[in-house]
């Protein structure tokens, strides 16, 4: 697979390692002549000094029979160009850009960006999986389709303990899919009653996951 790396910061630098130690064919292309001399020196001759925000630089770099194309500058603006520029004009079949400002994942997936990373979005995911009770922890994210798998544990004070299901205003795009309690692993109907302290595993809508925070944690 050939796959080209554009930004040669640290995150370019460990990603282009890890794929040239898995055998990958891979290209770094780095506009900073002292981050392109580090790649060059540690890994070889994997490196293009140049502009990924420039046709004439991508088409030098072999865009047009590249796999992937990952953008990783610091700048969200050049990763979307970069990505937007590999799929219309070199018809890469697959981009991948880092993003800096979590809000402007929505804005990639609109303009066809076919996969996004947040760093700001990881580390928060791992802050949640700290935090031990009565948080909503994001578990699943499905992008394309707005939809996010959820757990949380019901808080004593809850408007949900003690009460069906059924009987609950769960938004329409929600689904109790799963209860884990002290008593074992439940398949949740309309009558089953919700205990403080069970733990709840949900399909909702992303737009709806303050509705469910609000509804099983406070």
């Amino acid at each position: 697979m050939y796959i080209i790396v554009v930004g040669g910061g640290k995150v370019g630098y460990y990603l282009a390692k890890e794929l040239v130690n898995q055998g990958h064919e891979l290209l770094v292309i780095e506009k900073d002549k002292r981050k392109s001399e580090a790649i060059a020196e540690d890994l070889g001759s994997v490196v293009l000094r140049g502009d990924g925000c420039e046709a004439s630089t991508m088409a030098e770099a072999g865009t047009n029979r590249a796999d992937v194309v990952v953008a990783v500058t610091g700048d969200d603006e050049d990763n979307l160009v970069i990505c937007q520029m590999a799929k219309a004009k070199f018809n890469v079949p697959r981009t991948i850009a880092r993003i800096n400002n979590p809000k402007n994942e929505r804005i990639f997936k609109l303009l066809g960006i076919d996969a996004t990373v947040s760093s700001t979005d990881v580390i928060l995911s791992h802050i949640e999986e700290e935090i031990p009770e009565y948080t909503l922890i994001h578990v699943l994210k499905l992008k394309q389709a707005g939809i996010e798998l959820v757990e949380a544990k019901v808080a004593p004070t809850s408007q949900a303990a003690g009460k069906a299901l059924k009987t609950l205003a769960l938004p329409k795009d929600s689904v109790v899919s799963l209860i884990v309690r002290d008593s074992g692993v439940l398949l949740p109907t309309g009558d089953t009653v919700l205990a403080a302290g069970d733990q709840i595993v949900a399909l909702t809508k992303v737009e709806s996951e303050a509705t469910l925070r609000r509804l099983f944690l406070e």
